[in-house]
């Protein structure tokens, strides 16, 4: 079993290139790979040769954190809209809809969210949460051209990856409401530690929010059937007083394609967020 692997972690050790600061997504297949391999067959594997991966593990691991940390220090500045897009735009995916990849590693390492805790059974209808791959973060970023005068509301923002994102990446007012105080809370705390001003959690039920000041919605497939059918019911109303638009990814597309008040240009595919806007 550690034959398998000598020849790779031999070459990781040889072309240390990987050291230096932009080379984030190397680093980040580097440790799956010796994750899985440890996983597999690290209880095969002499005591000398794991301690010698654990090492390299480890400095891969710093070189990661201290990259998220300059990421960081430019979010806080002001700059971290051009470095996020750039790391966006240098990242491949070839998965589907629900697959992650190194850009969700990278959002993770840098929003350091706090883990929220116990939180509450969902109700019916409601959908067990799971954060939108980042890939589909940028996409609605990049397509969606938001500007100062856009306010951006996240429908079941979870703990706020796409509120965040939006906010860092654009000049739009993002707003995300979860029904869940403690995902809430660790929203609130990453955004104040980054120094984002202009994202902004609310922790209530959706049916009874305020949508007046929205114009732009996304939805992620946060709940379903009649649930479902009463968010968009809201969305039509505030549609007849003035111009929206909705983002939708997932299963709920298909629900929301069938909505005579709206229409899009895009494929409605599941797999890619669906723009939409009110006619």
């Amino acid at each position: 079993m550690v034959n398998n692997v000598q020849p790779l972690f031999d070459a990781m050790l040889q072309d240390r290139s990987w050291q230096q600061p932009d080379q984030w997504r190397r680093r980040i297949d580097m440790l799956e790979q010796l994750e899985s391999w440890l996983v597999h067959h690290g209880d095969a594997a002499e005591t000398a040769f794991k301690s010698r991966i654990d090492t390299l593990m480890r400095e891969l691991e710093t070189i990661n954190q201290q990259f998220y940390q300059s990421v960081r220090q430019d979010i806080q500045q002001g700059r971290g809209a051009a470095t996020l897009l750039q790391c966006a735009a240098a990242t491949p995916h070839d998965g589907g809809e629900e697959s992650y990849d190194p850009l969700d590693a990278l959002l993770s390492g840098v929003l350091d969210l706090a883990e929220p805790g116990e939180v509450p059974e969902l109700e019916a209808e409601m959908v067990f949460y799971q954060p939108t791959p980042a890939r589909h973060i940028f996409d609605f970023v990049t397509r969606a051209s938001m500007t100062a005068h856009d306010t951006v509301i996240d429908l079941g923002a979870g703990l706020g990856h796409v509120t965040l994102l939006t906010a860092i990446c654009t000049p739009a007012h993002c707003i995300g409401i979860e029904r869940q105080r403690a995902y809430v809370t660790s929203a609130q705390q990453c955004a104040q530690a980054l120094n984002v001003r202009n994202a902004t959690f609310l922790a209530q039920d959706v049916r009874d929010a305020h949508l007046s000041e929205g114009t732009l919605f996304y939805l992620y497939t946060p709940f379903t059937g009649a649930m479902l059918r009463t968010v968009l019911d809201m969305l039509a109303r505030e549609a007849r007083r003035r111009a929206i638009r909705l983002c939708s990814l997932g299963p709920c597309t298909a629900v929301i394609a069938q909505e005579p008040w709206l229409s899009t240009d895009d494929d409605c595919a599941p797999h890619r967020a669906t723009l939409f806007r009110s006619r």
